[in-house]
């Protein structure tokens, strides 16, 4: 395994930092927040710019690149949710164009003739309020059934960016052709790398933020980033970022070459990144004092993403113990 970017890779970096902060920046986050602005501009230019076609295992890397990018740009597009969640269980049904999102428990599926019935409900389901398909797991399959099948309605989100919604299937009728072969806990283990880097790029954010202030900031007729103190909680915030992307980043190797400890790999980058998240959120908010409790900072876009992160799917915690449970059945 490589564990460095090459010149492709890192100009794909360069690209979507260039591009969020041109199309992405916290002004039209506000406009989306505050106004209900559409962002389906944006969707249109990942669209152009061929984000929506990194489906291949083999592209896993790249799409973790372009992922952590928009994580750090609070990105307000199905992005997330399309290409971690819905595109590995839609197998071939996938299409540049279209979203998706992915119900993974709570959907049952019972022989009805020819085809099967689905019931049951999910909360929260990322972007299952607006998407144009749903991939459904169930204990007979993967079936992938129109949005408009579907009863979606959406929740509140500690980040009011995100789409969080619950999705309720009421009876809705299937037939085999809509079934896929998806492996869903491949798939579960990407939505899980998926959101660790976008938690990474989330965080890396905050940390940019955090150093803009201490260096402009003023007291004593010094920058506080002069002080101590001050370089020693930022230089936490820099360590447990870094460990998190490389985590990240292994993860996504791991899956990309179908190496046999993608499990444990995907644990351990969601674990990194939900501490990684705890540690910036408290010394991040902590380092801008007062302002970084204000609607005005754009400090708490970044904070509520990389906190979003951090619950979805499961927080630091429960990842830490499967990884635990890995080793110990490696060991006996």
């Amino acid at each position: 395994m490589l564990f460095e970017f090459d010149a492709d890779q890192r100009l794909l970096r360069d690209t979507v930092r260039e591009v969020t902060v041109k199309e992405c920046p916290p002004a039209v986050i506000r406009e989306i927040v505050d106004a209900g602005a559409d962002p389906g501009r944006l969707w249109k230019t990942y669209i152009e710019l061929g984000w929506t076609e990194l489906v291949e295992p083999d592209a896993t890397v790249e799409l973790g690149i372009v992922l952590e990018g928009l994580g750090r740009a609070t990105d307000p597009t199905p992005y997330l949710a399309t290409m971690t969640q819905f595109a590995p269980l839609a197998g071939d049904s996938v299409t540049a164009d279209g979203t998706g999102a992915a119900v993974f428990e709570g959907v049952t599926a019972t022989r009805d003739g020819d085809g099967w019935l689905l019931n049951g409900s999910a909360v929260p389901v990322l972007d299952g309020d607006r998407c144009d398909r749903l991939a459904v797991v169930t204990e007979a399959g993967v079936f992938v059934v129109p949005a408009h099948a579907v009863t979606a309605r959406r929740t509140d989100a500690f980040d009011p960016v995100l789409h969080l919604a619950e999705v309720t299937f009421g009876a809705v009728r299937v037939t085999d052709g809509d079934r896929t072969a998806a492996d869903p806990e491949r798939a579960r283990q990407l939505a899980l790398t998926g959101l660790a880097l976008t938690t990474v790029g989330a965080c890396q954010r905050v940390l940019d933020l955090v150093l803009e202030h201490v260096r402009t900031r003023r007291q004593f007729d010094s920058p506080i980033g002069a002080f101590q103190a001050v370089q020693h909680k930022a230089t936490d915030m820099h360590l447990a970022i870094e460990r998190a992307r490389a985590l990240g980043y292994f993860a996504a190797l791991c899956l990309a070459e179908d190496d046999p400890r993608r499990k444990l790999a995907a644990a351990m980058a969601k674990a990194a990144a939900g501490e990684c998240q705890s540690t910036v959120f408290r010394h991040g908010v902590q380092l801008f004092g007062a302002m970084g409790f204000t609607w005005e900072n754009d400090l708490q876009f970044a904070i509520k993403r990389a906190k979003a992160g951090e619950l979805l799917f499961g927080g630091a915690a429960r990842h830490r113990a499967v990884v635990a449970a890995e080793y110990l059945a490696t060991a006996r």
